[in-house]
C-alpha cells in the first residue's frame, strides 16, 4: 500500500535513511534540509544549504553529505554546520558512500549534452574523476554492501549499469525503455528497485534479470514524479520514496 509519511515539503528528490538517529533524510528546492521522524510522521527542517538538494548520503559517524545544483557543490552537514567540500561540478546529483568511505557522486551534466560524469572523493579527501564513460545523464547510484559493485542509473538512455570497482569494468545490465530512472535501491535477495520519474512507476529488477512493476500511479496524483528510494526503519522494511511532483 502506497501512502503518504509526511506533505508539506518542497519538492523533495533525495531521501536516504540514517539508522544512526534512526530518521530519514531529505531536502528541498530552497536548500532545505528535513529530518524525518518515521514513526511520528513528522518532518522539521534543521539546516539550509547553498540551493536545490539533489541527492544525499550519510556516512557511519552520522555526517550527512547533500548534492547542491545550484551551486554545483558537494556539502556536507556535520554537527548542524553546514560547509562545501568541493564545488565546480555541472550537476551533482547524488552521492553514494563506499563501506570504505569512499564516495562517489553522479555529475549529471546537462540534459541531451552527453556531458555527464562520475565523480570518486576518497576518505581522506581526494576526489578524482572516476569515470567518463556514461554520459547521458548518470543519476541514482549505490554501492554494494560488500563493496564489489557500483549501481548507477543513466536517466535519459534509459539504462541500469554497474561497475565493478575491482576491475572498473562497466556492465549495462538493462535497458528500462519508455521511463527515465532515477534512483536505486538494494533489496535482500539480490534484486534492485529503481524508481522512474516518468512515468510514475518503481520496478524491481531481480537477480535473474526479470523486471517487474511494483508500485506505479498512472494518473500521477499520489506517487508523482517517484525519484529516489530507501529502504528505511530498524528492519529496513519500510521504503520510502521521495516525490518530487
Amino acid at each position: 500500500m502506497i501512502e503518504i509519511l509526511v506533505d508539506g515539503l518542497d519538492h523533495p528528490e533525495g531521501v536516504c535513511w540514517d539508522p544512526g538517529a534512526e530518521v530519514v533524510w531529505t531536502g528541498g528546492e530552497a536548500g532545505q534540509v528535513y529530518r524525518v521522524q518515521l514513526e511520528e510522521r513528522r518532518a522539521e527542517e534543521v539546516a539550509r544549504a547553498p540551493g536545490f538538494v539533489h541527492g544525499l548520503a550519510v556516512d557511519g559517524r552520522g555526517r550527512l553529505v547533500l548534492c547542491c545544483r545550484d551551486e554545483s557543490a558537494l556539502c556536507v552537514l556535520d554537527d548542524g554546520s553546514m560547509r562545501t567540500i568541493e564545488d565546480g561540478f555541472t550537476f551533482p546529483n547524488f552521492p553514494a558512500f563506499a563501506p570504505d568511505g569512499t564516495l562517489y557522486v553522479s555529475d549529471s551534466g546537462s540534459w541531451g549534452a552527453n556531458d555527464g560524469r562520475v565523480f570518486r572523493l576518497s576518505a581522506d579527501g581526494e576526489l578524482e574523476l572516476f569515470s567518463a564513460t556514461l554520459t547521458d545523464f548518470p543519476n541514482g547510484c549505490a554501492v554494494t554492501a560488500d563493496g564489489r559493485f557500483l549501481w548507477i542509473v543513466e536517466s535519459r538512455r534509459p539504462t541500469v549499469n554497474r561497475f565493478d570497482l575491482r576491475t572498473g569494468e562497466l556492465e549495462e545490465v538493462t535497458r528500462l525503455d519508455g521511463t527515465v530512472p532515477d534512483g536505486v535501491a538494494f533489496t535482500a535477495d539480490g534484486g534492485v528497485l529503481i524508481s522512474c520519474y516518468r512515468p510514475d512507476r518503481i520496478v524491481h529488477l531481480d537477480s535473474a534479470g526479470v523486471v517487474q512493476i511494483v508500485a506505479e500511479d498512472p494518473q500521477g496524483t499520489l506517487l508523482a514524479g517517484p525519484t529516489n528510494v530507501a529502504f528505511a526503519g530498524a528492519a529496513l522494511d519500510r521504503l520510502v520514496c521521495a516525490k518530487l511532483g
